[in-house]
């Protein structure tokens, strides 16, 4: 009887590091999920959000120029308000410096060309036409929800 007595002690061994092991596969199965799924979520909070601040934008840039005729201490509060709720959003500005920066395909969208003589302003930005957003996470620096339009310097030398 003692053969009988370690087949059953191997084919339970087996059974229970089997079972074991499906165990551990399970639990490592729902911590993937689980990661998987917060990132998902995170993702569509930020393109929800990504879409409302872009809705918002035309409003923020109609009193901007509102600001800039009338310069109202009221609207220049609600303007700081405004921009601080987008940046707390995670969006910013896309820094553009005329004559300076780069024209960037990805960030921005050349609404005309400007003749210049200086050959060393060919290809940079010119003029900011209408500001242009992005996300302030340096991982998501190219996510762009709206781009800049700009005027770009373009050489008449050959």
């Amino acid at each position: 009887m003692p053969g009988k007595k370690n087949k059953k002690e191997n084919k339970f061994l087996k059974n229970y590091e089997e079972l074991k092991n499906q165990l551990a596969r399970a639990l490592a199965d729902y911590d993937n999920l689980k990661k998987r799924t917060e990132a998902e979520k995170e993702g569509w909070f930020k393109f929800s959000s990504a879409r409302i601040v872009q809705k918002f934008l035309p409003i923020l840039n109609m009193l901007r120029d509102a600001q800039k005729h009338i310069e109202d201490q009221g609207l220049a509060i609600v303007l700081g308000e405004f921009q601080r709720t987008i940046d707390e959003e995670g969006f910013r500005e896309i820094e553009i410096r005329p004559g300076e920066t780069d024209f960037d395909s990805l960030k921005m969208e050349a609404v005309e060309t400007v003749e210049s003589k200086d050959k060393e302003k060919q290809g940079k930005v010119a003029e900011v036409v209408l500001t242009g957003w992005q996300s302030k996470n340096e991982e998501d620096e190219k996510f762009v929800i709206r781009p800049a339009k700009v005027k770009v310097y373009k050489s008449d030398i050959k």
